[in-house]
């Protein structure tokens, strides 16, 4: 590794992404207190909810209360998803000050998910990227199964870099690359990178990678290697993707720090902090940790899943 002292920046996606696959529904004041925790920890990006339908995702139908009410640290951005125009704007109401938007690089994902190509999918958030531009916010863009779909396997390169190469032309300054069923592999995750970076700046580049395989910590380094330097991830590897049988969601955010910490790579966040934050999270959700650095700090209480 020749990445010592380099800085890494953590996107925390537990609160939208984790959440938002989770069954237990938490209380309103549950959720700002999970975020509050995790902006004591020294986490940069916080990922705090999502302005869709809730009919589509009723466990973020209170978006707005929880973004009010969270105590928004200064030098911390809270970024919120937003599916189109009525939740761009349900969101500024809120006080949003930085947005993402998601599609996927496979066409059957598109279709069998929203109905619609890869091109109508981004169509649909254009007037989004507009008005965003017009207003000074910040946006981020997902691209979803870049190594893998659960309903047409493989997905070409070439197709996850026309897609991430369009959102980055369109105005999102950062492109976030998901191993939606976590079926990549350290090779594959580095050519799929290598080949983005060719069209879209390394600086402008995240990686998103599930467990599902046990892959994700080798696919990060792999792609650190490569020269991403901004990692999406989960406290407790809260969430599941709902598209893989068997499948245990995001990389837990407490063993990439764990495993960064290791390399000598700087991320800004107490380790400490992040894996009681974590426990907690657990507890609250009445389920075990997925992270394997909280059950060994943690001990019989974080497999348990008791708080």
């Amino acid at each position: 590794m020749t990445t010592t002292d380099s800085f890494v920046r953590i996107v925390e996606v537990g609160a939208r992404d984790g959440l938002q696959n989770e069954k237990t529904m938490l209380p309103t004041p549950t959720k700002i207190a999970l975020i509050d925790r995790l902006s004591a920890t020294g986490l940069k990006t916080i990922e705090a909810t999502s302005f869709v339908s809730p009919k589509w995702v009723p466990q973020l139908a209170d978006a707005a209360e929880v973004l009010a009410g969270i105590r928004k640290v200064p030098g911390v951005s809270y970024p919120v998803l937003v599916p189109n125009l009525t939740g761009y704007q349900r969101a500024r109401k809120a006080g949003a000050s930085e947005i993402a938007v998601f599609t996927a690089a496979s066409e059957a994902f598109n279709r069998k998910n929203i109905n619609a190509s890869i091109d109508e999918s981004i169509e649909r958030f254009l007037p989004v990227l507009d008005r965003a531009k017009a207003d000074g916010i910040a946006v981020r863009g997902y691209v979803s199964t870049v190594l893998g779909c659960p309903y047409q396997g493989e997905v070409p390169v070439s197709d996850v870099v026309r897609v991430a190469r369009r959102l980055h032309e369109l105005g999102c300054h950062e492109i976030s690359l998901g191993d939606t069923i976590g079926v990549g592999t350290p090779a594959k995750a580095r050519a799929m990178l290598h080949a983005v970076a060719g069209e879209v700046p390394m600086t402008a580049l995240a990686v998103h990678f599930h467990n599902t395989y046990g892959q994700a910590l080798a696919n990060i380094l792999a792609c650190l290697d490569e020269g991403v330097r901004v990692i999406d991830s989960s406290v407790s590897g809260t969430g599941g993707c709902p598209y893989a049988k068997g499948a245990t969601g995001n990389v837990a955010s407490e063993d990439v720090v764990y495993m960064l910490d290791g390399l000598g790579m700087h991320t800004g966040v107490n380790l400490e902090l992040l894996i009681a934050t974590g426990a907690w999270l657990a507890g609250q959700l009445h389920k075990p940790t997925a992270s394997l650095v909280n059950r060994a700090r943690s001990g019989p209480q974080a497999v348990s899943g008791e708080a």
